[in-house]
């Protein structure tokens, strides 16, 4: 039993960017689907509720913390899509050079927060 060969595992593996910026794609697609389902399903319960219901939502969502949640939503999305895409690369079978997935796996989470920022950028100065 000595000389058989150990498995990896998290002792062994050294963490870098790719690997968290896989865990991050995970956690912002669960984010997006619990949070993001709950927010949308509300949104069209006070919809179909009529008037005072949409308001009371419009109030919620339109408050500080609604603000939050509503930017995080998007944000996740955003940082979803970039991490889709790094792996979209990786799956044509480009990109697995050590420096060049070091790259993009710092960048697809920096893509994600500017383009979150000129999102509501957009939208709050329209």
């Amino acid at each position: 039993m000595a000389n058989r060969p150990m498995a990896p595992h998290l002792q062994i593996w050294k963490w870098g960017p790719h690997m968290a910026v896989s865990i991050l794609h995970r956690v912002t697609g669960d984010g997006m689907a619990l949070v993001g389902l709950g927010v949308l399903l509300w949104w069209l319960g006070a919809m179909a509720a009529g008037p005072e219901a949409y308001g009371q939502f419009e109030t919620l969502m339109g408050s500080p913390l609604g603000m939050v949640v509503l930017v995080g939503l998007s944000w996740a999305f955003f940082s979803h899509m970039m991490s889709g895409l790094r792996h979209f690369v990786l799956d044509l079978g480009a990109g697995y050079e050590l420096d060049t997935n070091k790259t993009w796996s710092v960048l697809a989470p920096l893509f994600g927060i500017l383009l979150t920022a000129g999102f509501w950028a957009l939208i709050l100065l329209r």
